[in-house]
């Protein structure tokens, strides 16, 4: 018999070589039909992988993300089950489960997939789901299994196999199809009722710009229907509210292939938007102490190379700028925090002048590959809202708690409710991607779950997610449809208060190190007016929109006393301007409607003689009349409510 540990204490004793489904059967039928995966001593196994030592176990549903692992990774060896059949000698890359479905990489050959395939494709992974094959796993020596692909004639898996060891080798067979994989699966594929490819893309294999270009197909599957049709409805609103469109729409920003791929053009109304936000945080951080710095877009290698930046992302930024000196080298700036440990370097510190906060909207520069650019989600220049706290020890906690104190206020400010806390920390059994001693990790991922406990979040817990140079907690949050970004992250870190040898002087008159926290409530100005405009639709808050007021004269008559009211607005801090084309009033309200304008004001022969306006607000109609001076009143009531709720 071996002991079985349930997540609430419980323990029972199970027959030797017992798998998880036949736990969860023993609990109840129910939990039976409705467990995807389990959890085995904080590994993730298949159901009916047999425990043959004590353990601990957490069964994994659908509304478990590692439950929804197995569900998606599982459908994506049925697609792919689906696609050799359809395509016989198709070659397959990798196919992962992603945050919302999964993909495969295909090699057609001299074939192709389009749009109008896929409809063939998911009715045959639903052919084949309802025959219930079972997912059966199989240790494979090195040897074997690259004999098995080397005779298939599939150099992507024999490339994939050559790099990993031999003993640590398993495949997955569902019905004809076998593939490479770890796992974890399904028990079998009737669990999988509902099917949808979302779409097709290009990828380079291995990401690598330089080898081929393989078929990259997205899809997503649910254990009933209903979840896909509220899926997909979700999908049709994203597309809506895409920020690539709106963005157009609003006139907010471009690109420029003659500027460079993932290099963003901020417009007139988009640098308005951004210099709004950058006023409210600062505002905030002046509030808070911190005190402001400027730093250059370039750093001599060496700074990255001190920091540990040049060995993490050397390879995979951009080169090296050389200079008419000879062996001088500089690099476009990846991070600001090199830069701030240098600024606090620059003059002693002791124990009673820390901490000392500096904050710095600073434009860095990485090296996306192209075919992960998108829009202002994933760019090559972006400007982070970053800022750097430098504590004795003591004050760790409590500086970490005001940081969570700003992330959370921002969030409340720009209505965004629904949110978890990541505690992110290190990969225990992969440490040698980390910089740095144990001590100081363990320290630091204390501090942030304390403070976190201390604030009562909402938290979860990842392994493997923490920055190189230390733990972090990340903010996980829900736009109005539903979708999950990760927006702000607070970090501590002991490591480069050491590699940049910081020091302070202590009430002892010696030398001690202080503790970093790394900040960025935003994240970076791209990313967060990206997920800004999905969130809000376009219709941001009127303290933020560009343009809150649009002047409507009915005739050019009128244009005069139009500019007269906006100069009043104007003298109110009130954004807005006057629309005096030649066109009707009704073309005139329609065009500033999908410009999604909070206010139009219509003036004419009456507004004029009683010197009013005729309000018309986004999406109510008509307001009726009121004086110039108690519209004005009106804006600065609600802009105050909203930037102090």
């Amino acid at each position: 018999m071996i002991k079985i540990t349930f997540p609430d204490g419980n323990v029972r004793e199970y027959p030797k070589g017992t798998t998880g489904l036949e736990i969860a059967q023993s609990i109840s039928p129910r939990l039976a039909s409705e467990v995807l995966s389990i959890s085995v001593n904080d590994e993730l196994w298949d159901l009916t992988r047999p425990i043959n030592q004590d353990a601990k176990i957490i069964l994994h549903k659908w509304d478990d993300p590692k439950g929804r692992h197995a569900f998606w990774h599982s459908s994506s060896h049925l697609m792919a089950e689906a696609l050799e059949e359809l395509y016989p000698g198709i070659k397959f890359g990798i196919g992962p489960s992603i945050e919302n479905g999964f993909y495969y990489d295909v090699d057609l050959g001299d074939r192709t997939i389009s749009e109008s395939d896929l409809a063939k494709i998911e009715n045959k992974m639903i052919e084949l789901a309802r025959q219930k094959q079972q997912f059966a796993r199989t240790d494979v020596s090195k040897a074997d299994a690259l004999k098995t692909y080397k005779e298939k004639g599939d150099e992507y898996k024999v490339e994939l196999i050559n790099d990993l060891q031999d003993g640590t080798i398993t495949f997955y067979t569902n019905g004809a199809f076998t593939d490479l994989c770890r796992g974890p699966h399904l028990p079998d594929t009737s669990m999988i009722k509902a099917v949808k490819l979302t779409s097709i893309a290009g990828a380079y294999w291995r990401g690598d710009e330089k080898n081929k270009m393989l078929t990259r197909i997205y899809g997503i599957t649910f254990p009933q229907k209903k979840p896909l049709d509220v899926y997909l409805k979700m999908m049709e609103e994203a597309k809506k509210r895409d920020h690539r469109k709106i963005g157009k729409e609003l006139e907010l920003f471009t690109f420029s292939q003659r500027v460079g791929q993932g290099l963003p053009l901020w417009l007139p109304k988009g640098a308005e938007l951004r210099e709004k936000l950058e006023q409210f945080l600062k505002k905030v951080q002046k509030d808070s102490g911190y005190q402001p710095v400027i730093t250059p877009h370039i750093g001599q290698k060496e700074l990255y190379v001190t920091s540990g930046h040049y060995a993490k992302y050397g390879k995979d930024s951009f080169q090296p700028i050389h200079t008419p000196q000879e062996g001088e080298e500089f690099l476009l700036k990846p991070m600001n925090c090199p830069h701030h440990c240098e600024i606090y370097r620059s003059k002693p510190h002791s124990y009673k002048d820390l901490p000392v906060r500096l904050a710095e909207f600073g434009t860095v520069y990485r090296y996306e590959q192209s075919g992960e650019l998108h829009g202002l989600t994933r760019v090559r220049g972006f400007t982070q809202d970053d800022a750097h706290i430098f504590c004795r020890p003591d004050q760790l906690k409590e500086e970490f708690i005001k940081v969570i104190d700003i992330v959370l206020y921002i969030f409340k400010t720009l209505d965004f409710e629904d949110y978890t806390a990541q505690i992110s920390l290190r990969d225990p059994n992969n440490k040698e991607k980390y910089i740095g001693s144990d001590e100081n990790w363990q320290k630091a991922e204390a501090a942030i779950i304390e403070a976190a406990q201390e604030k009562g979040l909402n938290t979860v817990v990842e392994l493997g997610e923490a920055a190189f140079y230390g733990p972090k907690l990340d903010f996980m949050v829900r736009d109005a449809i539903g979708r999950k970004w990760q927006l702000g992250t607070i970090q501590v870190d002991y490591n480069l208060p050491e590699r940049f040898d910081l020091e302070y002087t202590g009430a002892d008159d010696k030398k001690y190190r202080p503790v970093m926290i790394h900040r960025a409530p935003f994240g970076s100005m791209e990313r967060f007016v990206a997920v800004l405009i999905e969130h809000t639709g376009g219709k941001f808050p009127l303290w933020l929109t560009p343009d809150q007021v649009r002047i409507l004269p009915i005739s050019e008559k009128y244009n005069d006393f139009a500019k007269k009211v906006l100069n009043v607005l104007n003298n109110s801090d009130i954004r807005g301007s006057v629309d005096d084309r030649n066109e009707t009033i009704g073309k005139k309200i329609r065009e500033s409607e999908l410009k999604r304008t909070p206010y139009l004001l219509i003036v004419g022969e009456k507004e004029e003689q009683e010197n009013k306006v005729s309000v018309r607000v986004q999406g109510e109609g008509d307001k009726g009349s009121m004086s110039i001076e108690d519209f004005a009143d009106m804006l600065r009531k609600e802009i105050e409510k909203q930037l102090h709720k």
